[in-house]
C-alpha cells in the first residue's frame, strides 16, 4: 500500500477536504497557496491516464466539485489544476487557488502553515463541499 492509499484509508493523518467511495481530497502539506489540495483515487493507480474512461470521468467530476468548494472557501480568479505525479507513484491532481499563473509555479517557496491553519483551511473546504 503506497503513502496516498494509507492517507485515504486513515492510516496516516491528513487534512481531509472531501471524500467519496472512490476518491479522496486532502491538503498538500507543502502548499503553494492556502487551500492547495490533492485529489486522489482510492484505488492504487500510478498514472492518471492508466485509468479507464469511466473512472477518469468520475475522477474529474469529483475534482471539479472539490475545485468549486475550494474557490468558494478561498475566493480567487481560478483554481489551477496540475497533474504531475513523479514524486509519488499514485495518481493525483493538484488544485491550487490562483490570483495569477505565478501561483502555480512548483518552484516557488512553499508556505509554512501551523497545525491550526491547516485544520481551519480544511474545514472551510469541507464546509463548502458539503453545500454542493
Amino acid at each position: 500500500m503506497d503513502i496516498f492509499s494509507k492517507i485515504a484509508a486513515g492510516e496516516i493523518p491528513s487534512y481531509k477536504c472531501a471524500e467519496s467511495e472512490k476518491f479522496y481530497a486532502f491538503l498538500d502539506i507543502n502548499p503553494l497557496q492556502k487551500g492547495h489540495t490533492l485529489v486522489i483515487p482510492r484505488r492504487e493507480v500510478d498514472y492518471v491516464f492508466d485509468m479507464d474512461d469511466d473512472e477518469i470521468g468520475e475522477y474529474m467530476q469529483f475534482a471539479k466539485k472539490v475545485a468549486v468548494a475550494l474557490k468558494r472557501a478561498f475566493p480567487c480568479v481560478k483554481v489551477g489544476m496540475a497533474v504531475l505525479g513523479l514524486e509519488v507513484p499514485h495518481a493525483h491532481i493538484h488544485l491550487v487557488p490562483m490570483q495569477s499563473e505565478k501561483d502555480m509555479l512548483f518552484s516557488n517557496p512553499k508556505l509554512k502553515l501551523t497545525e491550526q491553519e491547516f485544520q481551519d483551511i480544511a474545514q472551510k473546504i469541507r464546509d463548502e463541499f458539503a453545500k454542493l
